[in-house]
């Protein structure tokens, strides 16, 4: 039963009663698995360009940036990073004053390499009179700790990612959302402007629009460039019903509990986005200077690949679209179809013509990207796989182990089989053939969420995941992957990964 307060709330949220019903439908029956043909592996869905390919298409992105095309780089940056530090509130909150676990040791012995030292270093000096040096030689690591998490002192465990500082260069450090100010200029400037996207949280937009009025300038004259930096914040029309464990929804004091849901409603923020192309990559996936160039040189790739293949993609529909086109045609459009796009439909050779005709302007009028893959080190997440569709067609996909059944022996193997994972390295179309935009919703699975399982002040409760923005949520693009080296994937996980030589 839906009260009156409910739907106030509901109003507020731009969410409909029919939305929470068809989510509360969900918690029942549950999300169904993907059914798999196999891991995309080299020469089965995964590029593996050579050096003159390489060049080719490096040479071809260049070209379109100097055509004056619109080109954005998207950074999903909501998060906050308290997970980074789980390990010092763990510290904080122990039975002992000294560093004790590995991590702890680690962290100590080395915090003279974070880049945040000096600032840290300060704040001790500030609120506890003392330097970090002579805390730590009086035994009160906890201070030191304490200063950096703390609201107190430099808020830390509660900034986001995209506001802690990263690496050092000499007398200077940057944040992680600095270092994507500095890829946006070597790789994303088209007539000398760098655009930028940030998803953002409400309670830290303030704070990053604080950095950008730092640090936009020193950037501009440092790249010859101008910066054209937007935010935005996660819809809550986007948000999901929690539910009890009988599937009934959650209530506190009365009232329904919403969550976020998940990096999947960002579709909703790309689909805002007007511009030609627009890369995707991770707030905490930089690296300093000295080791982008490979950074760069493989995001170029991936663009050169993109705009190459919507080049073709774009002359098919104009010859589909002029309705003159030779049976040669027809039969070199679907060869295309199957072994540039991977997406394979076995009924094909079933349809008339024109059933063909129009299946091909289908498959071929729909968003595109490309994804870089690094070989799979056995991180945990997602890989590329071909994976069959509700139409029946086979297509290149992005999946999470949770939509995979793994009591099932021969998907639980072509999992196991993987070869590559997925470091959220992407480059994506969302125009037709005629400029304009695709709406992107149209595009989504909303059959590959998932279900996860939460406590809330004790009681039990079921949140529900939209589908991913790489997963479902593009789960009826155009999709290409292409090898990059795992050089490319410098993730920051935790706050000792910044210890890591990538990261120094």
């Amino acid at each position: 039963m839906i009260s009156k307060a409910d739907q106030a709330l509901l109003s507020k949220k731009g969410i409909s009663a029919e939305q929470v019903a068809e989510q509360l439908k969900t918690f029942k029956t549950g999300f169904p698995f993907l059914k798999l043909e196999g891991a995309a592996t080299i020469g089965k869905g995964v590029l593996n360009p050579s050096q003159e390919e390489i060049e080719v298409y490096l040479k071809e992105w260049d070209g379109y940036c100097a055509a004056g095309n619109e080109i954005l780089k998207f950074v999903p940056a909501s998060g906050a990073a308290s997970r980074m530090f789980k390990d010092l509130f763990a510290f904080l909150s122990a039975d002992y004053d000294v560093p004790t676990t590995d991590f702890e040791k680690n962290f100590f012995a080395n915090i003279e390499k974070f880049a945040f030292y000096g600032d840290l270093d300060a704040m001790c000096v500030k609120n506890k009179a003392m330097s970090i040096k002579e805390l730590v030689e009086k035994g009160q690591y906890k201070d030191v700790v304490f200063n950096l998490l703390d609201f107190t002192g430099m808020n830390y465990g509660s900034l986001p990612k995209g506001l802690l500082k990263f690496h050092t260069y000499g007398d200077d450090a940057r944040t992680s959302a600095e270092e994507h100010f500095v890829e946006g200029a070597l790789y994303a400037a088209t007539n000398g402007v760098v655009k930028l996207h940030f998803t953002v949280s409400p309670n830290h937009k303030a704070l990053f629009e604080e950095l950008v009025a730092e640090r936009k300038a020193y950037y501009e004259n440092l790249f010859n460039v101008k910066y054209d930096i937007s935010f935005s914040e996660q819809k809550q029309s986007t948000d999901t019903i929690a539910a009890d464990a009988d599937n009934a929804p959650f209530r506190e004091n009365g009232a329904l509990v919403f969550r976020p849901g998940g990096h999947g409603a960002l579709i909703e923020n790309l689909n805002d986005i007007d511009a030609d192309v627009i890369f995707i990559k991770n707030i905490d996936n930089v690296v300093p200077d000295r080791l982008k160039p490979d950074t760069v040189t493989y995001k170029k790739l991936l663009a050169g690949i993109l705009v190459n293949t919507q080049k073709k993609v774009f002359d098919y529909l104009d010859i589909i679209d002029s309705g003159k086109y030779t049976h040669e045609q027809v039969e070199e459009m679907i060869r295309f179809l199957q072994q540039n796009l991977q997406c394979r439909n076995t009924e094909i050779k079933d349809m008339e013509d024109c059933d063909l005709v129009l299946y091909l302007r289908k498959k071929f009028n729909r968003p595109m990207r490309v994804c870089g893959m690094v070989k799979n080190v056995g991180e945990p997440g997602g890989g590329p796989f071909l994976a069959y569709n509700q139409d029946g067609t086979v297509s290149l996909q992005i999946l999470e182990s949770s939509q995979i059944d793994m009591a099932n022996a021969d998907a639980k193997a072509m999992f196991e089989n993987g070869t590559h994972f997925n470091p959220v390295d992407l480059v994506c179309a969302v125009k037709n053939y005629k400029g304009e935009k695709f709406n992107l919703p149209q595009y989504v699975d909303k059959n590959t969420g998932f279900i996860s399982y939460k406590s809330k002040n004790g009681r039990e409760l079921k949140a529900m995941e939209l589908p991913g923005l790489w997963n479902g949520a593009m789960s009826d693009w155009n999709t290409i992957f292409v090898e990059v080296p795992l050089v490319t994937f410098n993730p920051v996980k935790t706050v000792n990964d910044l210890l890591r030589e990538v990261h120094q």
